[in-house]
């Protein structure tokens, strides 16, 4: 992967025909690995039916107040803290990747398969101020807008490429490129601002 940017995400291209009935169920395919990703992302989800209401809380998730306090008081970031959303980042851009259709092998909850994301371990006390996990949410606003206009724009992108795939069995590569890119912009956001990796401010940028 090229780029000297702390996070660094790359989807190896397919270069071979795609499996078109697991491309035509997709959705359905995926419910089992969404709803494990979900059980160990967090989250809540409530429902009510005729004898009342049901709650179901996942345990988990991208752990963000820690490192921010730890880094603000202490000047610390723990490895395993590192290690736990380096891996949740990973697993859930690999379902996020087989969503989109990148690649028709079913997710692994270990194996990096097609998807690549590796991210710098930080010394906190050279490589991160202390203070600026007190503003990175709100420097980060700008590139959330982009990125809400640019998932609506890979959501139609990928309703195109799953006709494609139907048809031919193979991904555009101009698309791919495309998703790809909007899965690296998200990532690289995530890692500035909610997984305080890093202080460099995210390149507006679809690019390696």
């Amino acid at each position: 992967m090229n780029g000297d940017y702390p996070l660094r995400l790359a989807v190896e291209y397919p270069e071979r025909q795609l499996d078109r009935v697991t491309t035509f169920f997709r959705l359905f395919l995926a419910i089992p690995i969404m709803i494990v990703l979900a059980s160990v992302s967090g989250g809540t989800w409530q429902w009510t039916s005729e004898k009342g209401t049901v709650v179901a809380a996942g345990a988990g998730g991208l752990l963000f107040f820690g490192p921010f306090l730890m880094i603000l008081f202490r000047q610390k970031y723990p490895r395993w803290w590192f290690d736990w959303n380096v891996e949740l980042l990973r697993f859930s851009t690999r379902v996020a990747a087989y969503l989109m259709l990148m690649d028709d092998r079913y997710p692994s909850t270990d194996d990096q398969q097609s998807v690549r994301v590796d991210i710098d371990y930080p010394d906190v006390q050279r490589d991160l101020n202390q203070w600026m996990p007190l503003v990175k949410w709100f420097l980060a606003i700008p590139h959330l807008v982009v990125l809400a206009f640019l998932f609506v724009a890979a959501f139609f992108v990928v309703i195109w490429t799953w006709f494609a795939i139907l048809f031919t069995g193979r991904y555009p590569r101009g698309a791919f490129d495309f998703v790809e890119g909007v899965l690296r912009w998200n990532s690289r956001v995530l890692a500035y601002a909610f997984l305080l990796v890093t202080d460099r401010y995210p390149p507006f940028a679809l690019a390696a």
